[in-house]
């Protein structure tokens, strides 16, 4: 059984579908979600789903090996980053290489890099008047949104699309195909 550990920093929405979807599998689970945010949504929706989760802070986690010793007594198959917004120390991602994903609500290298996420993404689309946006899962490294991509999703964007449009149309693709970019992931 392949084991699933996933970072997240807010609701939780991309988390609660890969808790969800591999419920029901008998290859894969979640096993585990931590997050940098003692207040966000996703502990609860941990809570219920029955699925471990804890918060750590910044000393934990970039200055002590606090979390990594956590990954280390889990033993992941692969790490997934559902909306978590610190950059992966490098300590971390030594241990685990090439088992740390991220899905980023944009097709990169477009409007990717610090302080691009949410809904900073989905404006400044708007606002470039681009026709086409989706997500990109890629592997981790250490910088932001550079590591090797592995999926790309497009949609479309109208010249009457607001920011929230296309955060809808975004989320639509999450939850749709980082699911099963995953499970791939974990079979290869």
């Amino acid at each position: 059984m392949k084991r699933v550990v996933i970072f997240a920093s807010g609701s939780g929405s991309n988390a609660e579908n890969l808790i969800k979807f591999f419920q029901n599998r008998d290859n894969a689970s979640v096993i585990q979600v931590l997050t940098n945010n003692p207040h966000a949504k996703v502990l609860d929706r941990c809570k219920k789903l029955r699925i471990s989760a804890l918060s750590f802070n910044k000393i934990a986690f970039t200055e002590t090996e606090d979390v990594l010793n956590i990954l280390k007594s889990t033993n992941p198959d692969i790490i997934v980053l559902a909306g978590f917004l610190w950059k992966f120390p490098e300590n971390i991602l030594k241990h685990f290489p090439n088992k740390v994903i991220n899905v980023h609500p944009a097709l990169l290298p477009k409007f990717g890099g610090k302080g691009m996420y949410g809904m900073h993404v989905h404006k400044a689309v708007v606002n470039n008047k681009e026709t086409e946006t989706g997500i990109t899962i890629h592997y981790v490294n250490e910088h932001y949104d550079e590591g090797a991509i592995i999926f790309q999703a497009k949609c479309e964007v109208k010249p009457s699309d607001s920011a929230e449009d296309v955060a809808a149309k975004i989320h639509e693709l999450e939850m749709k195909h980082f699911p099963i970019v995953v499970e791939r992931l974990l079979n290869e």
